[in-house]
Protein backbone atom coordinates (compact mmCIF):
# COMPACT_ATOMS: atom_id res chain seq x y z
CA UNK A 1 0.00 0.00 0.00
CA UNK A 2 1.38 3.42 -0.85
CA UNK A 3 1.30 6.63 1.13
CA UNK A 4 -1.21 8.08 -1.34
CA UNK A 5 -3.61 5.21 -0.55
CA UNK A 6 -3.40 5.99 3.20
CA UNK A 7 -3.86 9.74 2.74
CA UNK A 8 -7.20 10.10 4.56
CA UNK A 9 -6.78 13.87 4.95
CA UNK A 10 -5.89 14.63 1.34
CA UNK A 11 -2.40 15.82 2.29
CA UNK A 12 -0.83 14.72 -0.99
CA UNK A 13 -3.68 15.64 -3.32
CA UNK A 14 -1.94 18.75 -4.58
CA UNK A 15 1.59 17.30 -4.50
CA UNK A 16 1.20 16.32 -8.17
CA UNK A 17 1.62 20.01 -8.93
CA UNK A 18 4.65 20.27 -6.60
CA UNK A 19 2.48 21.99 -4.01
CA UNK A 20 1.55 20.71 -0.58
CA UNK A 21 3.72 18.98 1.99
CA UNK A 22 4.66 15.64 0.35
CA UNK A 23 7.04 14.09 -0.25
CA UNK A 24 9.47 16.36 1.64
CA UNK A 25 7.18 16.56 4.67
CA UNK A 26 4.87 13.62 5.24
CA UNK A 27 2.43 12.34 7.84
CA UNK A 28 3.87 9.36 9.74
CA UNK A 29 0.57 7.47 9.58
CA UNK A 30 0.59 7.60 5.79
CA UNK A 31 3.97 5.82 5.77
CA UNK A 32 2.82 2.83 7.82
CA UNK A 33 2.17 -0.15 5.59
CA UNK A 34 4.33 1.20 2.75
CA UNK A 35 6.21 -1.44 0.82
CA UNK A 36 9.98 -1.70 0.98
CA UNK A 37 11.91 -3.05 -2.01
CA UNK A 38 15.60 -3.45 -2.66
CA UNK A 39 17.50 -2.18 -5.70
CA UNK A 40 16.91 -5.54 -7.44
CA UNK A 41 13.16 -4.84 -7.26
CA UNK A 42 12.62 -7.60 -4.68
CA UNK A 43 9.89 -7.12 -2.09
CA UNK A 44 11.47 -6.93 1.38
CA UNK A 45 8.30 -6.35 3.37
CA UNK A 46 6.51 -3.31 4.68
CA UNK A 47 6.81 -0.59 7.31
CA UNK A 48 5.00 -1.59 10.51
CA UNK A 49 6.04 1.26 12.76
CA UNK A 50 8.11 4.42 12.84
CA UNK A 51 10.13 4.99 15.99
CA UNK A 52 10.71 8.60 17.05
CA UNK A 53 13.46 9.75 19.39
CA UNK A 54 11.42 11.90 21.72
CA UNK A 55 14.52 13.68 23.03
CA UNK A 56 15.88 14.87 19.68
CA UNK A 57 12.65 14.81 17.68
CA UNK A 58 14.30 12.71 14.96
CA UNK A 59 13.02 9.56 13.30
CA UNK A 60 15.29 6.83 14.63
CA UNK A 61 14.08 3.65 12.94
CA UNK A 62 11.46 2.23 10.68
CA UNK A 63 10.29 -1.19 11.80
CA UNK A 64 10.25 -3.48 8.78
CA UNK A 65 8.18 -6.66 8.71
CA UNK A 66 9.74 -9.43 6.63
CA UNK A 67 8.74 -13.02 6.06
CA UNK A 68 5.91 -15.06 7.49
CA UNK A 69 2.36 -15.45 6.30
CA UNK A 70 -0.39 -13.23 7.73
CA UNK A 71 1.98 -12.19 10.54
CA UNK A 72 2.70 -15.83 11.49
CA UNK A 73 6.44 -16.35 11.58
CA UNK A 74 7.11 -12.74 10.64
CA UNK A 75 10.32 -11.17 11.84
CA UNK A 76 10.70 -7.49 12.57
CA UNK A 77 13.78 -5.42 11.84
CA UNK A 78 14.68 -1.95 13.01
CA UNK A 79 16.07 -0.23 9.93
CA UNK A 80 17.85 3.07 10.51
CA UNK A 81 15.83 5.83 8.88
CA UNK A 82 18.89 6.99 6.94
CA UNK A 83 19.15 3.55 5.28
CA UNK A 84 15.79 4.05 3.54
CA UNK A 85 15.11 6.06 0.41
CA UNK A 86 11.65 7.23 -0.56
CA UNK A 87 10.88 6.15 -4.12
CA UNK A 88 8.23 8.67 -5.18
CA UNK A 89 7.91 7.17 -8.65
CA UNK A 90 6.81 3.77 -7.31
CA UNK A 91 5.28 5.11 -4.06
CA UNK A 92 7.42 2.93 -1.79
CA UNK A 93 10.72 2.81 0.05
CA UNK A 94 13.99 1.36 -1.21
CA UNK A 95 16.53 -0.35 1.04
CA UNK A 96 19.86 -1.16 -0.59
CA UNK A 97 20.32 -4.69 0.76
CA UNK A 98 20.11 -8.19 -0.71
CA UNK A 99 17.15 -10.24 0.47
CA UNK A 100 19.49 -12.99 1.72
CA UNK A 101 21.51 -10.50 3.75
CA UNK A 102 18.36 -9.04 5.29
CA UNK A 103 17.53 -12.51 6.61
CA UNK A 104 20.68 -12.28 8.77
CA UNK A 105 19.97 -8.75 10.03
CA UNK A 106 19.51 -8.18 13.75
CA UNK A 107 15.79 -8.71 14.12
CA UNK A 108 13.25 -9.42 16.79
CA UNK A 109 10.02 -11.23 17.49
CA UNK A 110 6.83 -9.11 17.44
CA UNK A 111 6.18 -10.13 21.05
CA UNK A 112 9.69 -9.26 22.30
CA UNK A 113 10.78 -5.80 21.18
CA UNK A 114 14.35 -4.81 22.04
CA UNK A 115 15.31 -1.70 23.97
CA UNK A 116 15.89 0.47 20.92
CA UNK A 117 17.39 3.18 23.12
CA UNK A 118 20.17 0.79 24.19
CA UNK A 119 23.46 2.11 22.79
CA UNK A 120 24.96 -1.38 22.25
CA UNK A 121 21.91 -2.53 20.29
CA UNK A 122 21.90 0.70 18.29
CA UNK A 123 25.57 0.29 17.33
CA UNK A 124 24.90 -3.30 16.14
CA UNK A 125 21.98 -2.21 13.96
CA UNK A 126 23.78 0.78 12.46
CA UNK A 127 26.89 -1.32 11.84
CA UNK A 128 24.83 -3.92 9.98
CA UNK A 129 23.25 -1.34 7.64
CA UNK A 130 26.39 0.77 7.28
CA UNK A 131 24.80 3.88 8.72
CA UNK A 132 25.97 6.17 11.49
CA UNK A 133 23.92 6.50 14.66
CA UNK A 134 22.13 9.82 14.55
CA UNK A 135 23.09 12.49 17.02
CA UNK A 136 20.80 14.66 19.04
CA UNK A 137 21.36 17.39 16.46
CA UNK A 138 18.91 18.06 13.67
CA UNK A 139 19.66 16.23 10.41
CA UNK A 140 18.06 15.90 7.00
CA UNK A 141 15.13 13.60 6.36
CA UNK A 142 15.25 10.34 4.45
CA UNK A 143 16.72 10.55 0.97
CA UNK A 144 14.14 11.16 -1.76
CA UNK A 145 14.60 9.91 -5.29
Amino acid sequence: MSYEDRDTYGIYKSSLDDEGPGPRLMGADTLLGNDVYNTKNEDLGDIKEIMLDMTSGQVAYAVLSFGGILTLGEKLFAVPWDALQLDTKNKRFTLDIDKERLETAPGFDPDHWPDMADETWSKEVHSFYGTKPYSGESSSASHIS
